[in-house]
């Protein structure tokens, strides 16, 4: 598949089957991340891999709203950066995030992006932020970009139309 045909295809699942992901599927998922470009060459994304079905209900109580597809994910990928090692983790964890999303698709696999930064968690006056800290030991110069969740869809949801570049959005030479 190209890599047209695979963006097309890509596209958020939040409901999943109880078919596993695999440590094999992980390890590829995990690949596409480590092999994301990085400003400066800093790499300051990390990850943190959660399978346990307990971790992933009480991940999935991480936001009033946006997170409840993790309860009945395979599995999850936590994406943290390190902001004391780079100005721009945020971009960074963004395109690692992108990575694992691809990757999944081109296996078959569902993923979610769930924004963690700058988000209200479930818990009055903590932040989505705080409450992953907390529940998953993180050390305080990390800050969480977001979580993934995988699972294999429990729909085929299809592949979006390919868009024409002659677009109110596509701009020439000047805006």
């Amino acid at each position: 598949m190209d890599l047209l045909g695979l963006l097309r295809k890509r596209k958020s699942i939040r409901t999943y089957t109880d078919a596993p992901v695999t440590d094999e599927h992980i390890g590829k998922i995990l690949q596409a991340a480590l092999l994301a470009p990085s400003s400066r060459a800093f790499y300051p994304a990390e990850f943190i891999v959660v399978r346990d079905r307990e971790m992933l209900s009480r991940l999935a109580m991480t936001k009033a709203g946006g997170s409840a597809m993790l309860k009945e994910a395979g599995a999850a990928v936590v994406v943290i950066g390190d902001s004391k090692k780079s100005d721009a983790w945020i971009e960074d964890c963004s395109i690692c995030l992108t990575n694992m999303m691809l990757q999944a698709a081109e296996m078959g696999i569902g993923s979610c992006w769930s924004q963690i930064r700058n988000r209200a968690s479930s818990e009055e006056n903590v932040t989505a932020d705080e409450y992953l800290h907390t529940l998953l030991d993180i050390p305080e110069q990390y800050s969480v970009e977001a979580i993934l969740s995988l699972g294999f869809p429990d729909v085929d949801p299809g592949e979006k139309e390919l868009p024409d570049t002659d677009s109110p959005k596509v701009h020439y030479g000047r805006f």
